[in-house]
This record gives C-alpha cells, sequence and structure tokens, in this order.
C-alpha cells in the first residue's frame, strides 16, 4: 500500500510538470480560437502556426546559428575545463588550491557585473557582430572544471602512473587514459554546456545586430515580443516549441549518463 502511494505521488508529480510542455505542444496544433481552453486533445489538428512562424522569421539560418555556436562551446568546455580540472586534481604545483577555491569564487559574481566590461573588450577587438563575440568568451567554464577535478580525483593513480610510465604524455593521459573512463562526467558537463548556450538570449542581444547571425533564442525572443508574430499566441508557442525540441532530445538520448554523473561527482577532497 506504501508503494502504491509512492507511486501514485510520483506520477502525479510528474503530470503536474508534463502538463504545460504537452499543452504548448497540443496549442501549436490547434487553431488560435482554440488554444484558450486548456486542452490536450484538439479537435483538429493544424500547422498553420508553424507554417506562418517559418514564413515570417528565419529559424532555419537561426537554428544553425544556434547549432553551431553551442556545440562549439560545448567541444571548447569540454577541452579546456578537462584540462584544468586535470591540472588541479593531480599536478603538483605552488597555489593550486588557491586557483581552485578563486575558480570557485567566480561562481558567485553575477553575470551582470561582467556584462560591461566584456562587452568593452568585444568591441575593443571588433568582434562584434562575429561568432567570437558568442563563444570565446564562454570556452571557459567554472562548473565544469570543479566537475572534472572531482571525477578525475575518482579515478586510481595507478592507471595515471602506468600510461606515465609507458611514456604518455599530460595532454595523452587527459585524452586517451581519463576521457574515455569519463564519459558520464563528460556527457553531463555537454549537456549543461549545451543547454546553457543553446537558451542563452542576453549576450547574444548585446553583440549581435546581424539578422543573419542571430541565435535562435535571440531570434525568438525578438520575434515574439518585437510584433512579428502580431499577437497570435500559437505562432509564439511553435517558435518556443522549436526552440526547446532539441534541448529535450538531447536530455532524453543521455539522461542515463547525466544521473550516473551526477550521483559520482561529489564534491569530495
Amino acid at each position: 500500500m506504501k508503494r502504491a502511494i509512492f507511486y501514485i505521488v510520483l506520477v502525479f508529480g510528474a503530470l503536474m510538470f508534463l502538463y504545460p510542455f504537452l499543452w504548448m505542444l497540443t496549442a501549436t496544433l490547434v487553431p488560435e480560437s482554440e488554444i484558450g481552453k486548456l486542452t490536450l486533445i484538439p479537435s483538429s489538428v493544424s500547422l498553420n502556426s508553424y507554417r506562418q512562424m517559418f514564413d515570417k522569421i528565419p529559424i532555419g539560418r537561426a537554428l544553425l546559428n544556434s547549432v553551431f555556436v553551442a556545440s562549439t562551446i560545448t567541444l571548447g568546455v569540454l577541452i579546456f575545463g578537462s584540462m584544468v580540472g586535470y591540472a588541479l586534481s593531480r599536478l603538483q604545483f605552488r597555489g593550486r588550491n588557491l586557483i581552485f577555491y578563486i575558480i570557485i569564487f567566480t561562481m558567485t559574481l553575477p553575470f551582470q557585473i561582467t556584462l560591461i566590461p566584456q562587452y568593452i573588450i568585444m568591441v575593443k577587438l571588433g568582434w562584434v557582430d562575429t561568432y567570437l563575440a558568442l563563444i570565446v568568451p564562454y570556452l571557459m567554464n567554472a562548473l565544469s572544471i570543479i566537475m572534472f577535478r572531482q571525477y578525475f580525483k575518482s579515478i586510481p593513480q595507478d592507471l595515471i602512473d602506468a600510461a606515465r610510465i609507458d611514456g604518455c604524455s599530460e595532454l595523452g593521459i587527459i585524452f586517451r587514459i581519463l576521457w574515455p573512463n569519463s564519459i558520464p562526467a563528460l556527457v553531463t558537463i555537454g549537456i549543461i554546456t549545451f543547454m546553457a548556450s543553446w537558451n542563452e538570449v542576453l549576450w547574444p542581444l548585446i553583440v549581435i545586430r546581424n539578422e543573419d547571425l542571430m541565435t535562435m533564442p535571440q531570434l525568438v525572443t525578438l520575434f515574439a515580443v518585437g510584433g512579428r508574430a502580431e499577437s497570435q499566441l500559437g505562432v509564439k508557442l511553435a517558435s518556443a516549441m522549436v526552440l526547446a525540441l532539441p534541448i529535450v532530445l538531447a536530455y532524453l538520448f543521455f539522461q542515463r549518463y547525466f544521473i550516473q554523473s551526477m550521483a559520482s561527482t561529489g564534491m569530495k577532497e
């Protein structure tokens, strides 16, 4: 009986979280007049909202921009984060712990504090309205460094020593020894970074004005609040659904690694 009640509560909680997303999906497939009924079973199915969205904004180009920017940032974070995490977890040098604590401290700083100095740097370098302004500031991520450090600490030192005896360089140890043994951490950091990069809106709004370089969140935001949607809720929801779908699919595909890594990368010394 206790187990039955437990599962009933879990199912109820899951439905509460799923209902807004399912309603949004349904609302994009019904006529505009039926959206306000909040029903999950449409009387008729129509793709008119999606057709209007594709007609009014270059969503295809924005999708490619978002994929390129988010993928490049994710790859950079995995490479640089694992290198710094390895140095902080396995290499002995003066000031190692101080650097680690400074990295933790940077996580407490709101983005708004560094926003203006970061924008000034982009202007000085001439990177405004370029992909570099979207990618370079995010190639180093404090959370990825901390997670890699903690995960690398759980890997036996004997494995690293054996690689050194065989003549493997420090970079070789990272990419040929530690990476294959850190798949859950790589997947988790990759998903978190990709999601954060994909959903970023404020920074692209500041540094990108050329529509050909706009990412999906930026374009969808301007589309929803800038008047192009013409107050049509169905079209706005269709653009939001297209924006959310890649993240949902990525998480569903990699959720096993994600949960495994979150359970194993504890903050321990």
